[in-house]
């Protein structure tokens, strides 16, 4: 039932049997009927394997040397058996341990959070990354149980086993964790040499992350049991990936929108014509309309980043700005002198936009009397 060789050690049991405890409990089984029975077929089967004297006989007889040597409810009896069940496979669900009882506390591992910083091209595209994490892994020497290959814990003899002191003073009873074994109920009396006993060791850990396209700031990738190992053979924590996208020297990126901003010549933007727009996937041509005023916004559809919660494109919004032209020689300023005074002759019909302003200040003044 639990997959273990005949010759397996205590923490290889137990190990199995905490796998298929989480597997099949009623809590976690998504209503299968078929796992309560398999539930309480490993919870049998873990109880005879880790008690020495039930072990010993179904060794010699089969499961008929058991007959009688358990209670009701597939060898668990009272409220030890209640104890055992409560401290192994709750124990492992939510990260706790139960104390005394001779067994070891079980702890989930600590969840760790790594951020990653990604181009937009990544973000916007996907990408696998390779990250470096430090953390806590299971000692391989002796499987996360602290001690030496070949050794087990011995029961504390300060506390019996029970992982607590009971002191009595009149008519109170004060009961406390045992300090020798910190409630564990058992001592490592021969620590294994690669880990000094504390069944992790430190470790600089490299996982492929597998990012999807069109993440974003704030964004979180999770990876399941790729946090630090647990303590006493208690699964491993998740680890949180956020995401953090650096600045792109041409684009800002607005949910599934991306902005840009290109420059264009004042007779473009007078005449109209056509400008090179850079987008992700290269450069494509935007036509400029006559009389483009600078700050006018062109849109281009589909131009922008599918969102990693919808199949749908964003857009590309191009924001056009005028440039002024700079260093010019002696006759394009006599040229453009000219130009301005053609305009000026025209009166309110080239410049409308100025001719208004202009009118807005003056009633402006008027009002209050300047």
């Amino acid at each position: 039932m639990l997959g273990v060789a005949r010759d397996a050690a205590a923490a290889d049991i137990k190990k199995a049997y905490r796998r298929l405890a989480m597997k099949y409990h009623p809590d976690r089984s998504d209503g299968d009927p078929n796992n309560e029975a398999k539930f309480k077929e490993a919870k049998e089967a873990y109880e005879i394997l880790s008690h020495q004297e039930k072990r010993a006989a179904y060794d010699r007889f089969g499961h008929e040397g058991l007959q009688g040597a358990a209670g009701p409810g597939g060898g668990f009896s009272g409220a030890e058996a209640f104890s055992d069940v409560f401290g192994d496979v709750f124990g492992d669900i939510f990260g706790g341990g139960r104390r005394g009882g001779g067994r070891s506390q079980v702890f989930r591992g600590a969840d760790l959070r790594y951020e990653l910083e990604l181009t937009l091209e990544q973000a916007v595209s996907g990408d696998s990354v390779n990250i470096e994490i430090p953390t806590h892994v299971e000692c391989e020497r002796c499987k996360g149980g602290g001690a030496e290959p070949g050794s087990e814990p011995v029961t504390c003899d300060h506390c019996g086993g029970t992982g607590q002191i009971r002191a009595q003073q009149g008519f109170f009873s004060i009961q406390q964790t045992c300090r020798a074994c910190q409630g564990s109920g058992s001592l490592i009396a021969k620590p294994c040499r690669e880990c000094a006993g504390r069944g992790r060791v430190r470790k600089l850990r490299t996982l492929s992350v597998k990012v999807p396209a069109g993440v974003d700031n704030g964004d979180r990738i999770r990876l399941s049991q790729e946090g630090e190992a647990g303590r006493n053979g208690g699964p491993p924590g998740d680890l949180y990936v956020d995401i953090a996208v650096r600045s792109h020297a041409i684009f800002d990126r607005e949910g599934m929108n991306l902005n840009c901003e290109i420059p264009i010549s004042f007779a473009i933007a007078a005449l109209g014509g056509s400008v090179d727009v850079p987008t992700l996937e290269g450069q494509v041509k935007l036509k400029v309309s006559p009389e483009t005023q600078s700050g006018k916004v062109f849109r281009l559809r589909g131009k922008g980043v599918k969102s990693v919660r919808s199949a749908g494109l964003g857009d590309l919004l191009v924001r056009v700005q005028v440039e002024t032209p700079v260093k010019l020689t002696e006759e394009q300023k006599a040229q453009l002198s000219k130009f301005d005074g053609l305009v000026e002759e025209g009166g309110e019909k080239h410049s409308p936009r100025s001719r208004s302003w202009f009118a807005g200040v003056r009633d402006f003044f008027d009002k209050i009397g300047v």
